[in-house]
């Protein structure tokens, strides 16, 4: 029978090896560190040298935390002669890859708190919220620039909405909105085109909003979707008179339903899924009117004038000019409206910001980390079935 001879502790071998690479690292670096100090002074250190340059003046100990540990660096210090290292630069106390972990922690859904525990946890250092704050001015930069690229291809479909948010205000708290654009362009994927702040979602907002996409290249827009908001749809009409309006189709059944009462509910529920599976338009707008006159018969009067009222711009998408491998796609706002999911989700953990910016930032960094890894690799629509059915527009 075979016995085991030799046993091994795998814990205490791991911890080993670790404190092992530890040491030979710190011993590397410091030497890197030392030999820049010879280069800096034109000295080895207790040389005699008429070309000496400065002098030493011994080292101070600096923590460095990398990946998987806190190292502890001697730095050089010099007498006559600032010392500059390639190595390590200066008040750096965390490898750039720890800061960039933990950025990403926070533009994932992290909270400031959270982070604080986590990199005290994993590197047994703490990065309080002020100094993530700091960090993240890197990021914000990078977010202006991105907000203010311009738009170098066509976007035939246009999809707009607002999201809202609690920001104080003159010591109070109090709602705020920020508008979200995106587009559809020529090569079929989708791209957020404008991410912008909007006090209310009144016509002057939308407008201003658009002016700005439309500054930056915006064109070739046939066809907006959006939800009945009054001051979206009188913004787009004026700024873009090339493109015809969509009404949210889910958005509108929901403002019918919302009118029906409990006992009636699901039959019109069906009815409506019936009139948005017709094939044309024509058919669409008759079946509805048949529904609309049931409901009147049903008592449900609201309801009926509510189908009569939106049922013409909730079936643009059925023109014969929008292709039927399309319609099931550009028909709802549903697409910018899991955006604004994965959108509330970051913000809710904040709760209420300090002002405009800083929740529109937040914002732009949560948006283009959700469409960085899920849509840049897959494209949404064939943009080719579109063809030249539809004048130019814009």
């Amino acid at each position: 029978m075979s016995q085991q001879i030799l046993q091994v502790d795998q814990a205490m071998l791991e911890t080993t090896l670790d404190r092992m690479v530890r040491k030979s690292v710190e011993e590397t670096l410091n030497a890197m560190l030392d030999a820049e100090a010879d280069e800096i002074t034109g000295a080895a250190r207790y040389e005699r040298s008429g070309e000496r340059k400065a002098y030493r003046a011994g080292h101070y100990e600096r923590d460095l935390t990398v990946k998987a540990w806190k190292m502890s660096l001697k730095v050089p210090k010099l007498k006559g002669a600032v010392f500059s290292s390639a190595v390590i630069e200066r008040y750096r106390r965390r490898e750039e890859s720890v800061e960039e972990a933990l950025i990403d922690m926070y533009l994932a859904g992290v909270s400031t708190r959270q982070v604080d525990d986590i990199s005290q946890l994993l590197w047994g250092d703490r990065m309080p919220s002020q100094t993530l704050s700091d960090k993240l001015k890197r990021v914000y930069a990078d977010i202006d620039a991105w907000r203010e690229r311009p738009l170098e291809q066509e976007y035939a479909y246009l999809f707009m909405d607002g999201v809202w948010h609690k920001r104080c205000w003159g010591g109070s708290v109090e709602n705020a909105g920020i508008l979200v654009a995106i587009g559809i362009g020529a090569d079929g994927r989708r791209e957020v085109l404008s991410v912008a702040e909007g006090m209310k979602e009144d016509a002057e907002s939308w407008r201003s909003f658009i002016k700005g996409m439309l500054a930056r290249g915006l064109k070739g827009v046939r066809l907006v979707t959006g939800d009945r908001c009054a001051g979206l749809v009188a913004a787009a009409g004026e700024l873009l008179p090339g493109a015809r309006y969509q009404r949210c189709m889910v958005h509108f059944e929901r403002n019918i339903l919302a009118k029906v009462n409990p006992k009636n509910r699901d039959w019109a529920a069906d009815a409506l899924k019936a009139v948005f599976s017709m094939e044309t338009r024509d058919k669409a707008l008759e079946k509805a009117e048949s529904v609309a006159g049931e409901m009147e018969a049903r008592k449900l009067k609201e309801a009926a004038s509510c189908l009569r009222d939106g049922i013409g711009e909730t079936t643009t998408y059925l023109l014969d000019d929008y292709p039927r491998e399309h319609r099931r796609r550009i028909r709802t706002n549903n697409m910018i409206e899991r955006l604004n999911r994965e959108i509330r989700r970051r913000t809710r953990v904040v709760g209420s910001f300090p002002d405009g910016r800083s929740a529109l930032m937040l914002v732009c960094a949560r948006v283009r980390y959700v469409t960085s890894n899920e849509w840049s690799t897959r494209r949404y629509l064939d943009m080719s079935r579109l063809g030249e059915t539809v004048p130019a527009a814009n």
